[in-house]
């Protein structure tokens, strides 16, 4: 997969996670403005990422780019969705948790060698 792809769709899934928590612990239909803020501050993180073309995740990286603030934010959201991402994108969900076995592996690899 190319790499703008990749951060396309890393983009997207991102921006539905955030949606999926805000419209479950905020209630609204909309996004609030703090999930507004944090899905743009992702999306621009993602825009300027180096190592796009060899990350799966961010949480696989090597260099934490997001503020400490946005980052404790983003946890929140990862472990509030991550698991609910089955009901609304059961697909993605499972291709996520793919990637990251898969990911986990290479790393594995790496460090023996």
């Amino acid at each position: 997969m190319n790499t703008e792809k990749k951060r396309q769709r890393e983009k997207q899934m991102v921006t539905e996670m955030i949606r999926l928590y805000c419209r479950k612990k905020h209630g609204g239909r909309g996004l609030c403005p703090d999930c507004a803020a944090l899905v743009e501050y992702a999306r621009q993180r993602s825009d300027k990422c180096p190592f796009m073309a060899e990350k799966t995740f961010c949480s696989n990286c090597r260099v934490h780019c997001y503020k400490l603030e946005m980052r404790e934010k983003i946890r929140e959201v990862m472990r509030f969705s991550g698991r609910r991402m089955i009901f609304s994108h059961p697909i993605a969900a499972v291709w996520h948790v793919i990637e990251t076995k898969r990911e986990q592996r290479r790393l594995e690899r790496s460090y023996e060698d």
